[in-house]
């Protein structure tokens, strides 16, 4: 009998593995380096170093980073965009910068489709859905001529007002196929995103066709590979928004993977938020590459409709996530006299010079090498020894163009990464309204553990929580989350119009169609449920709130309009200050989310200890410039009970957490480390 669930999140650097065993419920975490050339090879050999047989598994999740690497560095393939004739330029008019309105350094986004691979196409649908103008179907004809001559790997459909009524989108693609076969990539602007805003659901279009056929190939390799070792689950893919699907969907809807990378860790850190109560946290990514940052708000993941990347706008359902260059990997360089780091990396190859793979560049992990900070031996879990040597070497040539020592240029280069994180902290928080010293900093990813209590002193946050696992964190929190499909519907209507049956009635379609699409992702009846959420904004303004409602037949209920206009004001009043309670209000769009729960593994509790000693060693480390000595101790052997004081250096094989002086560290009774400072405990 399979027994095993498996997930696995594929870094810049490395690719995590978490399996939780069924039959002893015990979990159990490991890396693989990235291979970026065929990231399956990465995937497959992680999977083998924690399961012997591929026939083992029960239920695998991973998340990709396929479709996010090809936008980011710009090796989608070449789309041709259909647009209604006569509005061809919306696309490359755009929106305008409405924050960014006195910024003299502002600079539009390069759209992924140049100006000569638009094309203007015969029909008109009206803002009300009527057909004012057939659909010229020769000129579709034509333009897959002319997609097949130029060399165009996918086309994208954006139709005026294609939202209310598809059937243009609908026959283009049929056409299209015809023409240039059904394995061709067609994404179709109502699908892509049945939203309004002309711009933004034709750009959420371009998006899909620009990454999808990359991300296609990639799952389907991957699949028959999986199958060809004797897994006979589907594999499921992590969302952007915080949701699995099938692998099978996500060939259909590539787009929803984009961002599927990053979000494992915010699923995770609400499940933590879930097991010790703690409403309000600060998720911090460290890896190779990147560091991430993600809210918990009163237990749940901050979750948007609108996502940006790059100035390019997405509708799609995603977990907000602030990410700037700096893990691991960022490489530390003078420009102008002063020091840069990141957020270019040195990657998986040659990776920093410690790794012995050819490079010679200072990155921040060096840094902390020669602070102490990493222990050298059984690296990433033993595959990787760091050369002290090579570190020192390429951090002392910085040195030499600032007329310092090595260690403070490496405590340097940790001051600058560090600063630059917090930064990315306050963008996400303290921008918004929201205060970090309110919450909890959970910090995971290979390099997080090692610059938390740093990023903590400095934005006033009393508390540190470092998960069991936190270098697979992320993958750990795939394993935690539920099918989950989004639905939208536009719904224009001032509230003094609104008819409270014809919305729930919409809305109980909206939740029918959600649970039947559960059925095919193989959930059973019984594990579907749905919420709903309407998007509001005050009347004559341009953007809006999402308003979560009780159920789809809340709208019916006599008095609504005042209950809902009453949630709305107070979401107002926490996000932007004020609210206008009273004022007209006007519903803009549906939002229908359906789940399925696929059963997650239950909490596994860590034990007790029996005194308050436990193996340890002590070793030099570096802090402020002063070498301090330093309690050096393996993660495994800290159990619940267990507290120390720092300095100190906690060692594990998927993470490093350090300690500076002045905190104090316990663990609590699922395994995780509470590190506060003295003065507050």
């Amino acid at each position: 009998m399979a027994r095993y669930r498996v997930s696995m999140d594929i870094g810049g650097t490395f690719t995590d593995v978490v399996t939780y065993d069924d039959d002893s419920g015990v979990f159990a975490a490991t890396k693989a380096s990235t291979t970026p050339g065929n990231l399956s090879e990465g995937v497959l050999t992680g999977l083998g170093s924690v399961v012997e047989q591929p026939s083992d598994i029960d239920f695998l999740v991973h998340g990709t980073t396929q479709g996010l690497n090809a936008f980011l560095e710009r090796r989608g393939v070449p789309v041709l965009l259909l647009a209604t004739a006569g509005v061809e330029d919306s696309y490359h008019i755009a929106r305008g910068p409405r924050t960014r309105l006195y910024d003299l350094h502002y600079r539009k986004p390069t759209p992924l489709v140049p100006r000569r691979d638009v094309l203007g196409i015969g029909g008109r649908i009206a803002a009300d859905g009527s057909e004012l103008q057939p659909l010229d179907e020769q000129a579709v004809r034509d333009a897959a001529r002319t997609a097949r001559e130029r060399g165009h790997g996918a086309i994208a459909v954006g139709f005026l007002f294609s939202y209310k009524n598809p059937s243009h989108e609908l026959r283009a693609r049929e056409i299209l196929l015809e023409e240039l076969g059904e394995d061709f990539t067609v994404s179709a602007s109502h699908e892509a995103a049945k939203e309004w805003r002309e711009y933004e659901r034709t750009s959420s279009a371009v998006v899909e066709s620009y990454t999808g056929p990359i991300v296609r190939r990639y799952l389907i390799d991957l699949e028959h590979r999986l199958a060809d070792r004797g897994m006979s689950v589907p594999l499921h893919v992590m969302q952007s928004s915080g949701g699995i699907l099938t692998a099978e969907s996500a060939r259909q809807r590539p787009l929803q993977t984009l961002l599927s990378g990053p979000v494992g860790g915010a699923i995770a850190c609400a499940e933590l938020s879930r097991q010790t109560g703690r409403h309000n946290l600060i998720g911090i990514d460290m890896g190779g590459t990147s560091f991430d940052v993600s809210l918990i708000v009163d237990g749940e993941p901050d979750v948007s409709a609108e996502a940006q990347l790059e100035g390019l706008p997405m509708l799609m359902s995603v977990v907000n996530i602030h990410t700037v260059g700096a893990g691991g990997g960022s490489v530390a360089w003078a420009e102008a006299g002063g020091l840069r780091v990141g957020p270019r990396s040195a990657g998986a190859r040659p990776g920093p010079a410690c790794y012995g793979r050819g490079g010679t560049e200072p990155t921040v992990t060096d840094a902390n090498l020669v602070l102490g900070r990493v222990d050298p031996n059984g690296f990433a879990g033993g595959q990787l020894t760091l050369d002290t040597g090579l570190a020192t070497t390429a951090v002392a040539d910085l040195a030499e163009q600032f007329a310092l020592e090595p260690v403070a240029m490496a405590e340097g280069i940790c001051d600058v990464a560090n600063s630059k994180m917090a930064q990315a902290i306050r963008t996400i928080t303290v921008s918004r309204g929201i205060e970090p010293r309110d919450s909890a900093l959970v910090a995971f990813g290979g390099a997080g553990p090692m610059h938390a209590v740093f990023l903590a002193r400095e934005l006033g946050i009393t508390e540190t929580i470092v998960p069991r696992f936190p270098g697979a964190f992320s993958a750990w929190g795939m394993l935690q989350t539920r099918i989950r499909q989004d639905y939208s519907e536009p719904y224009f209507f001032l509230d003094q119009d609104l008819d409270g049956a014809d919305m729930a009635a919409v809305l109980a379609r909206m939740e029918q169609s959600g649970l039947t699409a559960l059925s095919h992702e193989g959930v059973h009846s019984d594990r579907r449920s749905a919420t709903h959420a309407v998007d509001i904004r005050y009347a004559a303004q341009e953007y809006t709130l999402t308003v979560p409602l009780l159920d789809a037949s809340e709208a019916a209920t006599p008095g609504f309009v005042k209950t809902v206009a009453q949630r709305f004001a107070q979401l107002h009043e926490s996000r932007y200050g004020h609210a206008n309670l009273g004022a007209p209000i006007e519903f803009v769009t549906l939002r229908t989310t359906a789940f399925g729960d696929l059963g997650q593994p239950a909490a596994q509790k860590w034990p007790p200890a029996m005194s308050q000693e436990f193996p340890h060693e002590i070793r030099e480390v570096i802090f402020e410039g002063q070498p301090h000595d330093a309690i050096v101790v393996r993660r495994d052997d800290l159990l619940v009970g267990h507290t120390f004081d720092g300095p100190a250096v906690v060692v594990e094989d998927t993470a490093t957490t350090v300690v500076p002086p002045e905190n104090s560290v316990s663990v609590d009774d699922i395994g995780s480390l509470i590190i506060r400072g003295k003065d507050q405990k």
